[in-house]
């Protein structure tokens, strides 16, 4: 016999693929109503494979995913016992939950992967989120001192991660966090993670730390204007204004003070910065290029880099790898340690830059003093997954295909470059993409 939450599911998940609207339902519990697991005026799901070419994310995979999306569910209560979660709680919590499969769409087109770096900084670092940044900065200013005082971290960084996650707030989301996690956690390429990620959910509306109608956020779950994600929240939440709860949504002194603490338990290095812009000059061996590679500034220098707009480096002695996410044609960078912290929020380097860059804005610091390559036409998705294909066939290691322009693939396209004779900067360019189809 099937439970109540698997008939419910029936029903709903049929209506989910078509996009139709889910209905909200009462939790039962005083704190407050679980969200509808798929509001109406939500964009449905392409039916299209996912453009990463992961079997997982074939239109077919999908299907069969989100048919068997109530007994995965199911299977997933052995792992919420063993946080304390009731069988009560588990039901009630789960009953009316249904997949929301326009995450598949969503989960292969992540701006910091699919967007040119200088389009997404001008999306993330402008006059407009500045000023706001400096608002906020202005608004809690007793609360950043404490922060710093308390966790040893930059104000501003803490601030450019509000800007740049949800533009302070603005852009938090209004998908359940249950429903996504849940999502993810039975459908697509990235279940394994997800399946965390749903437990910790339940577990927090178990705890009682965030009412169930306010728990909504991103695609992904993460919620909050800084975004925690529900694992990251168990970890690095703490209870700033000692009301008993640990709310990052509604409380500035939890938020801000649960941020720095994710960055102080991240390794965050105090009075540091997270990096510099520099000048790399044509004749570097760019092979050296990347996050395997660090040395000291002073080492940098003797290799050619000096620091953008003039000046010394402050601490010559600091180790840095280099980053030159468009070549020798763009900008270079020097990343000292907070940059990989930054980084443990977020695993893209154009994010890390992205809040590097804005933390700079906020404190009065200026743009970038070199130009970005514009004329460059940007490789489509299809197009990156087809580079890395090609440099497979050549033989040389980029993990595996799924369009994204990571390290180890930037590093086999340094080779093929050593291979033909062009600066190895690992810059994917059209004219890269064309010499790889040529075969030479």
């Amino acid at each position: 016999m099937r439970t109540t939450r698997q008939v419910f599911l029936a029903g709903a998940l049929a209506w989910a693929v078509v996009g139709a609207p889910a209905s909200a339902g009462n939790d039962g519990d005083r704190t407050g109503t679980i969200p509808a697991s798929v509001p109406s005026d939500r964009p449905t799901w392409s039916g299209e494979d996912g453009a990463s070419g992961n079997p997982l994310m074939t239109a077919a995979a999908i299907r069969a995913a989100a048919a068997d999306f109530p007994n995965c569910i199911e299977r997933m209560w052995p792992l919420a016992a063993r946080r304390g979660v009731s069988r009560a709680s588990f039901e009630r919590l789960t009953a009316h939950l249904a997949p929301d499969l326009r995450i598949m769409d969503l989960l292969d087109s992540q701006p910091e992967f699919t967007k040119a770096v200088w389009d997404y900084l001008d999306v993330l670092v402008n006059d407009d989120r500045i000023a706001k940044g400096r608002a906020i900065l202005a608004k809690y200013d007793k609360l950043f001192d404490e922060a710093e005082r308390t966790y040893g971290v930059d104000r501003y960084i803490i601030a450019a991660i509000w800007g740049v996650e949800t533009d302070y707030g603005a852009q938090a989301g209004n998908r359940p966090v249950l429903t996504s996690t849940a999502t993810l956690a039975c459908i697509g390429r990235r279940q394994r993670y997800f399946r965390d990620e749903f437990i910790a959910a339940l577990d927090i509306l178990n705890r009682g730390d965030v009412r169930p109608d306010k728990f909504v956020g991103s695609w992904a779950g993460a919620f909050g204007p800084t975004q925690f994600m529900p694992t990251a929240f168990k970890r690095y939440a703490v209870d700033a204004d000692h009301d008993g709860r640990r709310d990052v949504i509604d409380s500035m002194p939890d938020l801000i003070a649960s941020t720095a603490n994710n960055l102080k338990k991240a390794g965050w290095h105090p009075a540091e910065t997270w990096g510099y812009e520099v000048v790399v000059p044509a004749n570097l061996d760019f092979t050296l290029a990347g996050r395997d590679h660090t040395m000291a500034i002073r080492d940098w220098e003797k290799r050619g880099i000096v620091r953008a707009g003039g000046g010394a480096f402050p601490r010559p002695d600091d180790r840095a790898f280099l980053l030159v996410p468009a070549g020798v044609q763009g900008p270079g960078f020097l990343m000292l340690p907070n940059f990989r912290v930054i980084m443990r929020y977020n695993p893209s380097e154009a994010y890390a830059l992205a809040i590097g860059h804005l933390a700079d804005r906020l404190r009065g610091g200026g743009p970038f003093v070199q130009a970005w390559p514009r004329y460059e036409r940007v490789l489509s998705r299809a197009e990156r997954l087809e580079l890395q294909q090609l440099l497979e066939r050549h033989g040389f290691d980029v993990g595996e295909p799924d369009g994204r322009m990571g390290p180890k693939t930037r590093d086999a396209l340094r080779d093929f470059q050593v291979r033909i004779g062009r600066v190895p900067d690992g810059f994917a360019s059209a004219g890269m993409l064309e010499r790889l189809r040529d075969g030479r």
